[in-house]
């Protein structure tokens, strides 16, 4: 199936519903699906033919799904591009994909300028929402395009997404996604629309990653409404839950934790929330607690998957966020809530690898490895990542976990960010847990530093809660207590914050550069 055909089961059911709700202005399923036909019109106009890249820096907005569903009718392949990149990746992301055209929001207008002289493959500016010199106008050129329909071009196994990965520790990879491997996760888990229930999903995530792009996608063929933000503001999520009575919506733990914490929660109306997805991110038993007590009614799914799976392979559902029976099953549904990210999901097959390609049994740590039909086609123009990546259909994610003898799976940290201390291997997860329950500590990452005498010291890198106090020596010493002498963290750095990316990720790179430096372990 099509991405673009997506749109034919809520176009027959419920046409007239918003499907589309953004800064005041409201937009039918029938009226996006005429915009994105005028879209994919314009776009030939110019010559722009199936196979072209076509490639966007927008935060988000309305013309960026009808872009999207344009581009997929005209058989072209769509390039969301992370506006929060650097120049230079900007540039290797364009060049590489070698995009015929880039639709370009207003505040990348001038950056863009700047770099157009290193765009080579790009023929075609497209100015979104205001005109700039040079530029086609966007709204001008496709709102003067014909309205008729525009079936979709191309094979079911043709790409039709290139996502690019978040580039922590090289230039990003561009992840390509057919419209089988989009459309394959939306027909297994989400029903279509009914007309007689209307529901409606809050998207405050980037669109240019996977968590937003098939948030939309999930939305469209539901005949849900999308009620779009441009970028994440926990007042305003409140006010749009209120306002269009948001039923649904994915946020990443730091927004949650905005949420619960602002001024106005405890008097915004969110009567009508039924579900909450999180995920992209580690989730503090604290914060999701928190949630499910204040918000006793909504239904909460923690989400784990990437850009090269097309999004969630485990999850850990509603009934795992309800923590009841006994003593010893409380125990065991608290740890879950705290680590687990979940059982796999029907469609795809997850497992524990060892280093040699062989599946191990519950209990023992290895790489956490998936296969199904909706995994990534591969990396564009990589045969050597695609090859690493991707071995006997099993997509390696980079991911060192565990899994426990009722099938939910457990992260240990990744491959890249594992700490090796004398020839021990430490998990950053499992140290992290133990300093973020230190009770005067907001936030926590763990990284390992260079060390002259064992080879990878343990740091934490830490922020306190408001109004808190603790000293490096305090910190380290609860953690003796409670971790391996060999895991405990030797050095404690403070910071008021820690460097993430759009998704909530806490940037361990960025963290490395800024610490790393030889030392003699045991300072602190």
């Amino acid at each position: 199936m099509k991405t673009a055909e997506l749109f034919s089961i809520p176009l027959a059911l419920c046409a007239e519903r918003d499907c589309a709700v953004f800064e005041g202005q409201r937009f039918t399923f029938e009226q996006v699906n005429a915009r994105a036909n005028q879209a994919a019109t314009a776009l030939a106009g110019l010559g722009v033919q199936p196979g072209d890249r076509v490639a966007i820096l927008q935060v988000n907005c309305h013309q960026y799904i009808e872009s999207f569903f344009g581009s997929a009718k005209l058989g072209t392949v769509f390039v969301p591009l992370n506006y929060r990149a650097k120049a230079d990746e900007l540039v290797h992301m364009i060049n590489s994909c070698e995009a015929s055209t880039l639709l370009v929001g207003p505040r990348y207008l001038d950056l863009v300028d700047s770099l157009r002289p290193q765009l080579k493959s790009v023929r075609h500016y497209l100015s979104l929402e205001t005109p700039h010199g040079g530029m086609h106008h966007y709204d001008a050129l496709v709102g003067g395009a014909s309205s008729d329909e525009v079936f979709p071009a191309g094979e079911d196994d043709e790409a039709t997404v290139l996502l690019y990965t978040a580039g922590t520790t090289a230039f990003p990879k561009g992840v390509i996604h057919t419209h089988n491997t989009l459309t394959l996760y939306i027909l297994e888990n989400v029903n279509p629309p009914d007309p007689e229930i209307n529901e409606v999903n809050l998207l405050v995530v980037p669109l240019y990653h996977i968590a937003g792009l098939q948030g939309m996608l999930a939305s469209v063929y539901g005949g849900r409404t999308i009620v779009l933000q441009r970028q994440f503001d926990a007042g305003a999520w409140l006010r749009a839950v209120h306002e269009e009575r948001v039923t649904h919506s994915v946020v990443v733990p730091t927004m949650l934790k905005q949420v619960i914490d602002h001024a106005d929660f405890a008097r915004s109306d969110l009567s009508s929330l039924r579900q909450i997805t999180y995920g992209a991110a580690s989730m503090p038993l604290e914060v999701i607690s928190r949630a499910v007590d204040l918000l006793p009614n909504v239904r909460f799914i923690n989400a784990f998957g990437q850009t090269e799976t097309a999004g969630t392979v485990t999850a850990l559902g509603p009934e795992d966020h309800i923590i009841s029976g006994t003593p010893e099953e409380r125990e065991k549904k608290l740890q879950r809530l705290s680590l687990s990210i979940g059982r796999a999901l029907p469609g795809v097959e997850v497992c524990v690898f060892d280093q040699e390609g062989c599946e191990l049994p519950p209990g023992q740590e290895g790489e956490i490895v998936a296969r199904g039909p909706r995994v990534m086609a591969g990396y564009w123009g990589q045969p050597e990542a695609t090859a690493a990546t991707i071995r006997d259909g099993w997509v390696y994610t980079g991911d060192i976990g565990w899994m426990d003898d009722e099938g939910y799976f457990y992260l240990s940290g990744r491959a890249k960010d594992m700490i090796i201390r004398g020839g021990e291997n430490i998990s950053p997860e499992e140290v992290e847990n133990v300093v973020h329950s230190h009770p005067c500590v907001e936030e926590a990452a763990v990284i390992g530093l260079p060390d002259v005498e064992w080879g990878e010291s343990v740091c934490a890198v830490v922020t306190l809660k408001p109004s808190q106090t603790a000293t490096a020596e305090e910190i380290i010493e609860y953690c003796r207590q409670r971790l391996a002498s060999f895991k405990k963290p030797e050095k404690i750095i403070f910071t008021d914050a820690l460097p993430r990316n759009a998704m909530g990720k806490v940037l361990k790179t960025t963290l490395r550069e800024l610490y790393a430096q030889p030392a003699k372990s045991g300072a602190s």
